[in-house]
């Protein structure tokens, strides 16, 4: 009898350092850091963390980050392991990079790094694969380093993830420059395309509410128990990627279009705000904002800073509403949970919410239909008949109430938003 042999995928075992560094301006809670930090490892697959230290440093040495007799203590710690990949949870330097690889004899990736594998991972799109590659060709452009020559493989490709990492690219910057042209180009087809299907949304009025977050905040469960979606939606950093858009009617009978987009974190790499600053147009352009948080998490109010600066470093326009959506109450003890009950009966713009049990979602729901439900004013208008466009746009938007013909045209009697009416004055 012939035997049965099954194939098991190679999983690569690294080690999560965290360096506590005391003269860090932006310096987090060691133990919540690392907890961060592991919880990325673990995002990719294949990958077997067997290992997870805080290192308190005075501070960072130039050339190796850490001091000498740590690399050695750790070095030995490593082999004795069979650590294959270090994982530090800060920037690291190309030259500190090169240093320590060579004194632990290990890959090593710092936490940009780590994100952009998670990116390259997640990326569905052909949108998205290009943005990963274009953030990860520009991540790869700022370490190249001296020592390093165009005969040299580039760096990256880990062995578990696909990218540009793993071609053997000259690492000279004028050709990832040319590489990036050449992306940049691809994008911007790609994005004309996504910009031709807004064009065709705001024919028709339906709202964009956008749903942002710190990552693993719950939105992707949130979006699908009001859209009846299936997005991926797991207890894991970065499980959404691409953005997503479904049509959700509200308890008043408006339409509107929900949009589930990338979660953010603390220490976003500028190549991956950069990549992905067209995905996450369906931000800025939204008529309400929906600011999910995970009100169970011991660091809420710092996730909270950290979006706040992502959504004005995106340029959101002033006015543009929103309301803050505190969600997995149902993780909250009895006293927190009263905590956050009396700060949302003191904040109309605040709403408990768990988007596991169906908590707090009516409320919500009904608290976004007032918010895209602006006052409207009555007007009468004169039209041509030449202004026969004029005419249709105005059915089209639903706003005439009253129609009188006219030797010249006809008079129109609308009832129509502030929006609404900015919109016909461009015409």
């Amino acid at each position: 009898m012939a035997e049965l042999t099954t194939t098991q995928t190679k999983t690569t075992r690294a080690w999560v350092l965290h360096p506590d560094i005391k003269t860090d301006a932006g310096r987090r809670a060691p133990a919540q850091a690392l907890e961060e930090a592991v919880s990325l490892a673990v995002a990719l697959p294949d990958l077997d963390v067997v290992g997870q230290d805080v290192v308190s440093l005075p501070r960072a040495h130039p050339g190796m980050l850490f001091g000498s007799g740590k690399i050695e203590e750790l070095g030995t710690l490593f082999k004795a392991r069979d650590v294959e990949l270090v994982l530090v949870d800060g920037p690291v330097t190309p030259v500190q990079q090169r240093n320590l690889e060579r004194a632990w004899k290990v890959k090593l990736l710092d936490r940009t790094g780590l994100i952009l594998e998670i990116f390259s991972d997640r990326a569905a799109t052909r949108e998205g694969v290009l943005q990963v590659e274009m953030a990860h060709l520009s991540y790869q452009r700022t370490r190249l380093v001296r020592a390093w020559t165009h005969l040299e493989r580039q760096r990256g490709g880990l062995g578990f993830v696909g990218g540009p990492g793993e071609t053997q690219i000259e690492a000279d910057r004028r050709a990832i420059d040319t590489q990036l042209g050449r992306l940049k180009r691809q994008l911007s087809k790609v994005g004309q395309t996504r910009g031709l299907h807004r064009m065709s949304r705001a024919k028709v009025p339906y709202p964009v509410v956008a749903l942002v977050g710190y990552t693993n905040a719950g939105k992707s469960t949130l979006f699908n128990r009001l859209t009846g979606a299936k997005v991926m939606a797991k207890d894991m950093l970065f499980a959404t990627l691409d953005p997503t858009m479904r049509a959700v009617t509200l308890p008043d009978e408006t339409e509107v279009i929900l949009s589930d987009t990338v979660g953010f974190i603390s220490e976003l790499p500028t190549e991956l705000v950069a990549a992905f600053r067209a995905t996450l147009e369906e931000v800025t352009s939204a008529d309400l904002i929906l600011h999910v948080r995970d009100i169970a998490h011991p660091e809420t109010e710092e996730q909270a800073s950290d979006v706040e600066d992502i959504l004005a470093g995106l340029g959101i326009p002033e006015g543009v509403p929103r309301l803050e959506v505190w969600n997995k109450v149902d993780a909250l003890d009895a006293d927190a949970l009263e905590i956050c009950e009396n700060r949302a009966a003191r904040d109309p713009a605040i709403f408990l919410t768990s988007a596991l049990t169906g908590t707090g979602i009516d409320a919500l729901l009904t608290a976004v239909s007032a918010e895209l439900t602006p006052p409207k004013t009555t007007q009468s208008l004169t039209l041509t008949h030449a202004q026969g466009r004029h005419r249709a746009w105005l059915y089209d938007q639903g706003v005439v109430t009253g129609e009188v013909p006219t030797d010249e045209g006809a008079e129109l009697t609308v009832e129509w938003t502030q929006t609404q009416s900015a919109r016909y004055a461009k015409l």
